[in-house]
């Protein structure tokens, strides 16, 4: 089996605010896939896709009660291709309203640091070169 796409769903309090913090930080959005329930912010375009629909919409997919942002049941990780581009979407990810987590840190051949977005989701960038991985 091979899968050629991935679609993350979550919850958000505010469409139209969620739209902008994503667009702030240089994503664009699939329009195709979104209104007034749900924003599709396109992570890697025909491959990643994260779905942010508006809690009550959210709720309708499933049974169970969701994160409301207060507590941690998933961290989400994307790469990127440098240094430079992890720091600016972190920083620029907390001048538009989203919170850190945690430090930055700075592994040799892997650099990541984290932020939580406006509602709470938790988000660690990281850039890594395979080239200066340790063999031992």
């Amino acid at each position: 089996m091979k899968i050629n796409q991935i679609y993350v769903n979550l919850p958000v309090k505010d469409i139209q605010k969620t739209r902008a913090f994503w667009t702030t930080l240089g994503f664009p959005i699939n329009e195709q896939f979104s209104d007034d329930k749900a924003v599709c912010v396109v992570m890697k375009e025909d491959h990643i896709y994260t779905m942010f629909l508006k809690e009550e919409f959210f709720q309708t997919f499933t049974n169970r009660p969701y994160a409301k942002g207060d507590t941690t049941q998933v961290l989400l990780a994307i790469g990127v291709d440098s240094r430079e581009e992890v720091d600016w979407i972190v920083n620029t990810a907390l001048e538009n309203g989203g919170s850190k987590y945690s430090e930055s840190m700075d592994h040799g051949w892997m650099y990541q640091s984290a932020f939580a977005d406006i509602d709470g989701h938790q988000w660690e960038v990281m850039h890594a070169d395979m080239s200066k991985l340790p063999t031992e």
